[in-house]
């Protein structure tokens, strides 16, 4: 086999094997955790590890291969299919027959199996054959079948810190991978340039440490990783962001719950960590026109407009300088008076509409262009509103009869709608007096 057929990643190298060299996921791992605490008493169950990459998932999956002396079987979902996993449950039941021993069935990327892929685990599950233990980086509530997670202990894996990543690249330095080249100097600044750099995930801490080694340099007989080496190996770092994935829902959650709360300081912050990572801003834009209606309203009219200026602003100037029209907009949203009225008003007027059925139009509300609709009283009556003093006129009705008169809009005591309730109490008294 050649070298290059041989060659193994450092994160693969140095995979830790025991609960004493794994570094991160103490809140579901240390020593008084249930999931610790079955893991070493191999009493195995089913599970779903959920988590950003990086964060350890295979590797605790092997882990308890190991603890529990089980076979380790696995499959990615990203190439495997049902003939694949009707292999390896084949596998599964010949292990048992011959050592009496239980089968871990790794699946990586579970979310990437359809519906009749992921049925396909139900049986084996269900009667021990294999105890499944799937990794994700998406929510399984809407990526994995309800019948497969109603079998399975879900755990939520955690992004590594900045500190912990550091340790896990002291480790990997004393490991028998890399000192069988020679002995490495690195600082702990560097170190940490390497963790932030990583963004929480090990395997792309491990993978710059690797290159950064490669290209030490040698001085005075000592191999040495440089501030330089740091900087040309880390320069495309980008932060997690994951397109349209769990992360991408959880950014613009945080961002439109930041202008709904008027803290324009994280809403900023949120909208950079989405363009940092990678998010169209002009997915952002659009958010922010609905908020501007579903958050603010009629307390400030201005904000829908604003944001359409920013969408329009954007499209033309393109990024760095649109993205300043964009701050400007999120700015003025998340510090505007908040009336969530209208988005309320539509809700209940909707709801009104599917509980009513198919109402008449009163006749007085109806048009009459031809001489039979005026015949048939099309119109008749009706009062129009510019011929009534304030151009309103009080007691005239508007719904279908059968409804009577609803209220669905309630204007907050805030921004314009102050006024605008105002007005609104004032001309619904007036209705009453008719």
């Amino acid at each position: 086999m050649s070298e290059r057929q041989a060659y193994r990643p450092l994160a693969d190298r140095v995979r830790p094997a025991n609960f004493s060299s794994y570094i991160g996921q103490e809140h579901i791992l240390a020593e008084d955790k249930p999931l610790r605490i079955a893991i070493e008493n191999e009493r195995l169950h089913s599970m779903v590890f959920w988590g950003p990459p990086g964060t350890g998932k295979t590797t605790l999956a092997r882990m308890i291969a190991n603890y529990c002396s089980a076979q380790f079987l696995s499959i990615s979902a990203v190439l495997a299919g049902v003939k694949d996993i009707r292999h390896a449950i084949e596998q599964a039941k010949q292990f048992q027959e011959v050592y009496n021993k239980p089968t871990i069935l790794f699946v990586d990327e579970v979310h990437r199996f359809n519906k009749s892929q992921q049925d396909a685990f139900l049986p084996y599950v269900e009667d021990g054959t294999v105890f499944f233990i799937g990794a994700t980086t998406e929510n399984p509530s809407f990526e994995l079948n309800n019948a497969l997670l109603s079998r399975t202990k879900t755990y939520v894996l955690k992004s590594i810190s900045d500190e912990s990543l550091v340790d896990v690249l002291k480790q990997a330095l004393k490991s028998d991978e890399l000192l069988s080249v020679q002995d490495i100097k690195i600082t702990d600044e560097l170190l940490l340039i390497i963790a932030k750099s990583a963004d929480g995930d090990a395997r792309r801490a491990l993978n710059l440490l690797e290159i950064a080694v490669e290209l030490a340099e040698n001085i005075d007989d000592e191999l040495v990783i440089t501030k330089s080496t740091i900087d040309s190996v880390t320069t495309q770092g980008l932060r997690r962001f994951d397109n349209k994935g769990e992360l991408f829902y959880d950014q613009i959650s945080a961002f439109h719950k930041s202008v709904r709360g008027s803290n324009p300081d994280a809403a900023l912050y949120w909208y950079c960590r989405m363009i940092d990572g990678g998010c169209d801003p002009l997915y952002v834009v659009r958010r922010m026109v609905s908020i501007a209606s579903e958050d603010i309203g009629n307390a400030d009219p201005r904000a829908l407009q604003l944001a359409l200026n920013a969408w329009d602003a954007f499209k033309r100037l393109g990024a760095p300088e649109g993205e300043l029209a964009m701050a400007q907009a999120i700015t003025y949203l998340a510090s505007a008076p908040k009336s969530n009225a209208a988005y309320m008003a539509l809700k209940a007027a909707r709801a009104a509409a599917q509980q009513s059925g198919t109402l008449e139009v009163p006749l007085h509300l109806r048009n009459a262009p031809t001489k039979l609709m005026e015949n048939l009283d099309y119109g008749k009556d009706y009062r129009y509103a510019h011929d009534e003093p304030d151009a309103f006129a009080a007691g005239a009705t508007y719904f279908p009869d059968e409804m009577g008169e609803q209220e669905f809009y309630h204007p907050v005591e805030r921004g314009l709608e102050i006024k605008i309730s105002e007005k609104l109490k004032r001309l619904r008294a007036l209705n009453k007096t008719q």
